[in-house]
Formats: structure tokens, C-alpha cells, sequence
């Protein structure tokens, strides 16, 4: 009789401890869990950012900040635009063959609208952010330069659609982020899916290639 009463209590026993380390076991889990999520933080710094460029003058630059990253917004003159097609033979891809750009700017301008160039500051090298260089022939960049960026770690150059310069430590041109317009004076920075857009897309179809 005393081997069955120790009998049970060592199974009430055992069946104590492993309730107890099973929920133990669960708290211990739960934190790693949540330790996977990503944070709420971590969420909005990868998500599109609205941007009104209303306000940019024509030949200035804004320069916002999307996935930690600077992304530069220029709204262009008429003389810039023109100004492109002129040193296509000192680049290192003047058509954008290599992929740094979403479809829909893949054309001359590299942007949706010819006007507004929207692009990520960062050097393809080795990650400095490039000087805006908007002036044409300035002393220390030479008679040939006609606007665009200077990368000031290692002397990567490149014009006005972000297109690189022959010679240069930067193998590609700089990436253009996906983007789109919500109205005609507001851009979605990180994200070109118009499905998720009350009635479609309301600008215009952007630049022709």
C-alpha cells in the first residue's frame, strides 16, 4: 500500500514540474516571439515617405531622409534639361542600360515628370553623400561641368539626371528610389503601387523616353 501512495505521489510529482516548466518554458518563448517582430520604429523608417514640393524653387534641390538614407528631390530649369544630352559621350552609361532606376524612368531625364528628379544621396563607390554642384563651369570643377554632383570622398562626378561620369571610382549611376505622384505638388518617396490609390494614379504619365 505504501508503493502505490508513493507511487501516485511521485506522479502527481512529476506531472507538477512539467506543468511548471511548461509555462515557464512559454514565458521564456514569448520575448524571443516578440524579439522577432519588427518595431514600430523599425516599421516607419522603412515606410514611404509624402513629400509637397510645391515650394522647391526651379534649379534648387531637397534633400528628405527615407529608409535612413537622404533622398534628394531637384526640380530642374528648362536650361538643365537641355544641357543633358550635351556630355552623353563623357559618360560612363548615358542611357541607363544598367537597371538603377525603376521602368518608369528609365528615359533621358531619369525621372517620371522631365522637371523633377528624385534620386537616393548616395554615392555608388563607397556611400559618401555628393555635393550638389548646380552651377555651370564653376573654377574648381572645370569648364566642361555643366551641373550635377560631387562626390567630395574620392572625386565621383555626375551631371544632372544622376548619370556617372567616365573615369570616376563609381561603377553605376545613382539609384532613383521607387516613387509616385499623389497629386501634381505631392510624391510618395518608397513606393509606386497605384492600386493603393483612391481611383488610380492622378498625375500624368510622366516623361517620354
Amino acid at each position: 500500500m505504501t508503493d502505490n501512495v508513493d507511487h501516485s505521489k511521485r506522479r502527481m510529482l512529476i506531472a507538477a514540474t512539467a506543468a511548471v516548466g511548461g509555462v515557464a518554458a512559454a514565458g521564456a518563448g514569448a520575448p524571443f516571439v516578440l524579439s522577432l517582430q519588427p518595431s514600430e520604429r523599425a516599421k516607419a523608417a522603412g515606410a514611404p515617405v509624402e513629400v509637397d514640393i510645391s515650394s522647391i524653387e526651379p534649379g534648387s534641390m531637397i534633400s528628405i531622409e527615407w529608409q535612413g538614407k537622404p533622398v534628394w528631390i531637384v526640380r530642374r530649369t528648362q536650361e538643365m534639361l537641355d544641357l543633358l544630352p550635351k556630355h552623353d559621350a563623357d559618360l560612363a552609361d548615358p542611357s541607363s542600360s544598367i537597371p538603377q532606376q525603376p521602368e518608369y524612368c528609365n528615359n533621358p531625364t531619369r525621372s517620371i515628370k522631365p522637371e523633377v528628379l528624385v534620386v537616393l544621396g548616395v554615392c555608388t563607390h563607397l556611400g559618401c553623400s555628393p555635393t550638389f554642384r548646380p552651377e555651370v563651369a564653376p573654377a574648381d570643377l572645370g569648364a566642361q561641368w555643366a551641373g550635377g554632383w560631387f562626390c567630395p570622398c574620392h572625386g565621383s562626378r555626375f551631371d544632372l539626371a544622376a548619370r556617372v561620369f567616365k573615369g570616376v571610382p563609381a561603377p553605376t549611376n545613382l539609384i532613383i528610389p521607387p516613387h509616385m505622384y499623389l497629386s501634381d505638388t505631392r510624391l510618395l518617396i518608397g513606393d509606386d503601387d497605384k492600386s493603393k490609390l483612391k481611383g488610380g494614379q492622378p498625375a500624368d504619365k510622366g516623361a517620354a523616353a
